[in-house]
């Protein structure tokens, strides 16, 4: 029996009738405040009635506003919660056209017929648009991987997490992520400690994507035995990365040379990821960006995947969303 029935109903509402009342109280949530959301975000009015949610509003909101209640409640079925990410994504995937952020022969058919997830040790991670979608088929079938977009897009977020998923079931030996320590148009000046002291701060985001996949003591003994690193750029020089999972996170502060220096540590069985976002870069005037410079001479090799992400990719706070838009808006005028 199919999770849920249409019915017919005046022209003007659309009526889904659901057969496991607990799964409904579950899409509803707490004082309804699911059903609210949806509301908001797509301009309708939903009525519940028993096992009976009633939509009004124009055709197009109450079809989408159909598909979206129906996937949550599959989503529900599967043993996954609904909480107010998960409904933000399925909207946005219900009502993604077009392009879905990677390039033309990216795409694959892996997870084509159901969500794609990541299970690391602390969490699932579900990409939440269609362009972080494409990204992940990316991450786990290319070798060399960009992601290119504006914050909170969740470039690095994913990729940590593909890696740590990939090193859990013995497909690399370890985890490599790297930085330029480049400071983001401030003078900290001089640094205290020794050297680990100096860069940490500039690693700091990529312990706390680490921190969220795996458990501390677990985290703590990976990163003494060295199968997982943090390092600077500057450290990668003269090193063969094999049987491993690179990430190069805010590549936008790589300099030309840098970014050659880096993909060119590639070795055997290693995959590379390389993030970026064009609009924040670090470098003194005049020096050229790596990421940028990449991207020109990269760009027709079928074997490098591009992925690229706009705002309404970013997964933070909408506000996030609307201050990009805002930035972007201005530079364009």
């Amino acid at each position: 029996m199919p999770p849920l029935d249409q019915t017919a109903s005046a022209p003007s509402e659309t009526t889904l009738e659901f057969q496991d009342n607990r799964l409904l109280i579950d899409l509803c949530g707490v004082g309804d405040a699911n059903l609210v959301q949806v509301e908001k975000e797509l301009d309708v009015q939903i009525l519940r009635r028993g096992n009976h949610l009633t939509i009004m509003g124009n055709p197009e909101s109450r079809a989408q506003a159909a598909e979206v209640l129906g996937a949550l409640y599959v989503r529900l079925e599967s043993g996954r919660d609904v909480d107010a990410g998960a409904i933000l994504a399925e909207i946005r995937m219900d009502s993604a056209a077009g392009p879905d952020g990677a390039r033309d022969g990216d795409q694959i058919e892996m997870f084509s017929a159901g969500a794609v997830e990541i299970r690391t040790r602390k969490k699932l991670v579900e990409p939440r648009t269609d362009a972080q979608k494409a990204y992940v088929r990316s991450l786990f079938s290319k070798e060399l991987c960009f992601g290119i977009g504006p914050a909170g897009t969740g470039k690095t977020y994913l990729a940590v997490a593909v890696g740590v998923n990939l090193f859990a079931q013995g497909e690399v030996d370890r985890i490599i992520l790297s930085r330029p320590a480049v400071e983001a148009g401030e003078r900290l000046g001089f640094l205290p400690g020794d050297m680990k002291d100096k860069v940490d701060p500039y690693m700091q985001p990529l312990y706390d994507a680490l921190n969220d996949f795996l458990p501390g003591k677990m985290l703590a003994k990976l990163l003494e035995e060295k199968k997982i690193e943090i390092a600077p750029l500057a450290f990668m020089r003269g090193r063969t990365l094999s049987n491993a999972f690179v990430v190069l996170d805010e590549a936008q502060n790589a300099t030309a040379m840098q970014m050659k220096m880096f993909l060119t540590r590639l070795g055997q069985g290693s995959r590379m990821v390389v993030t970026g976002d064009r609009t924040q870069i670090d470098l003194p005037r005049g020096q050229t960006s790596g990421l940028g410079d990449a991207e020109r001479l990269l760009g027709g090799i079928d074997k490098i995947a591009f992925n690229y992400f706009t705002s309404a990719d970013v997964v933070r706070h909408p506000l996030v969303a609307r201050i990009i838009q805002a930035y972007e808006g201005d530079a364009a005028g």
